[in-house]
Parts: structure tokens; sequence; C-alpha cells
């Protein structure tokens, strides 16, 4: 496709989302490697320029991982969910907003693109409390995984404030209690919950896989459309598995919410957040109503 036909096919999509607020949630490949970072902060910025409300909601697992490994405290995970003492949730926070947040608002502003770093913390952005102990799949009694939150609500009017005033919010997933204590959420979540909470036109989740799958081993098995009721028979088939089975209950979760579409797309290809909103046929899975 020509340079120009690319732009006259990105029209309508421009008129279409213009002062629409999308949330954006960076993981996998988009946060590891330099370029791709550097990359997907150029595309954010150019969503900005053409009229649109970008807002980034980052994870950070294995970096707050490597860094557990280099302070000698050996990461813990029950099936998945990282088991978060208070030690553990220092080190969260030193990594998420302390290195993942300001690394990312650097890109950004490298682009010309104003930005902030913001905790969930911050003028209790996400309010949440800390998740009670509950039965896990195949472990014997109830599991207590530690300093692990679920969302309450989330406080729009800070997030207003900022993205009114053109800038692009960059939110590390730190929930505050009502005692003041930190809790570690899940980034996918966060990210859900905040897109329902501004009313997002779109979520869209950056990750290391080209979408919803049919078969694992074939890259060309892509499923671009997914309605909300076909999820339960999607997972009954094992089509959805693992990891991908909580980002999925999220995008549903979100859309319920009142978010218009959600995208699971690939961090690692080259522009893959302007191919998903601006091309007919995007790049990955969309899920919608």
């Amino acid at each position: 496709m020509k340079d120009i036909d690319v732009l006259i096919e990105a029209l309508p999509y421009i008129k279409k989302f213009h002062n629409e607020k999308i949330l954006i949630k960076y993981g996998g490949h988009a946060m590891i490697d330099d370029e791709a970072m550097s990359s997907t902060a150029r595309d954010t910025v150019l969503l900005k320029y053409v009229g649109m409300k970008p807002i980034i909601v980052h994870g950070g697992g294995p970096e707050i991982s490597r860094s557990m490994d280099k302070l000698g405290k050996e990461p813990e995970f029950i099936q998945g969910l990282r088991v978060t003492d208070e030690e553990t949730m220092e080190i969260i926070e030193m990594v998420l907003v302390g290195k993942i947040s300001t690394e990312i608002v650097s890109e950004l502003i490298k682009h010309d693109g104003d930005a902030i770093s913001l905790s969930g913390k911050d003028s209790s952005l996400i309010f949440a409390h800390k998740k009670g102990a509950s039965k896990i799949e195949g472990i014997e009694g109830e599991v207590d995984l530690g300093l692990v939150g679920e969302v309450d609500c989330i406080n729009t009017d800070l997030l207003d404030m900022f993205v009114e005033n053109d800038y692009i919010p960059v939110i590390s997933p730190i929930g505050i209690a009502e005692d003041g204590t930190s809790l570690n959420l899940n980034a996918d979540t966060a990210a859900g919950e905040v897109a329902s909470a501004v009313g997002a036109e779109k979520l869209i989740i950056l990750t290391d896989v080209p979408g919803v799958l049919r078969d694992p081993n074939n890259p060309d098995s892509l499923i671009k459309k997914i309605k909300v009721d076909e999820v339960p028979k999607l997972i009954e088939e094992g089509i959805l598995t693992g990891g991908m089975i909580p980002k999925i209950e999220t995008c549903v979760k979100a859309i319920e919410n009142g978010v218009k579409s959600c995208h699971i797309i690939d961090g690692r290809k080259k522009h893959s957040l302007l191919l998903e909103i601006f091309t007919t046929d995007g790049i990955g899975t969309m899920i919608y109503k």
C-alpha cells in the first residue's frame, strides 16, 4: 500500500476518534526492548497530535523479578500470581514508579509529548482493598497472596485534569487502601478499570503474541474479531487458555462498563498501535459487543 493510501485510509478513523480517550496498556516486548519502547512511545504521541487523548497503564513483572533477584529476594508465585509481602511491595513500587514509569515518560517527552508519571497512590488515583484469602484451583485450603489489591474506584477528576491540559498520564498499577497501605494490582485489570472509569473509546493491550490464535503454533490462525458473547465458548473449546483468559476477561468487563472496543495486539510489531487504530483490517484481535 502506498503511503498516501495509508493516510487516506486513516482519515475516517482520525475523524471518528477525535477527542476520544484511548487507554493503552504497555506490556511485554513494548517495554523490555528499547527500540520497541521508543517506537510505541512515538506512536502514542502521534495519537495525541491527531486529536486523541491517550492514557497509559504499564506493567513490569519481569523487571520486578529481576530486581528481587539482585536484592537477594526469591520471587514467589502461586499459579502465576505474585505473593506480595511488605518487602516485595517496596521493590514493586521502586521498580514500577521509580524506574519503568519515568522511563516511559522520558520516551514520550523525547518525541515531544507532554507526559506525567502517576502512581495509583497519587491523590488516591486507584483506591483499592486487599484481596482476601481465596480458594485457588489445585491448592488445598485458602491462599492469602499478601498485599495484593482489588480496585474499588478511580479518581477520574485527577486524570481529566491532566488529559484536558494535554498531558499523557503514565500510571503505575499500585493501589492505595483506606489506611494508606500500598497494594500490588494486576496491570491488565487496572488498565480495564481506568478505561471504564474515564469512558475510553478503546482499551488496547500490548502483548508478546499476535492476538488470540485458534492454533497457538500457527501465527496465521489469528482470530480478528471476537464478540463478547463468544468468549465462554472459546474458553470451553480450549482456544482461550492460560494468561490470555484474564486479558480477555478484563476486556469483557471493560466493554460491559461502556468501553466501545478492546484490542489485544503484538507490541513486537512496528507501529502495531497505529495499524490497529487506523486501518480497516487492524493487526490483532478486537473484542466488541
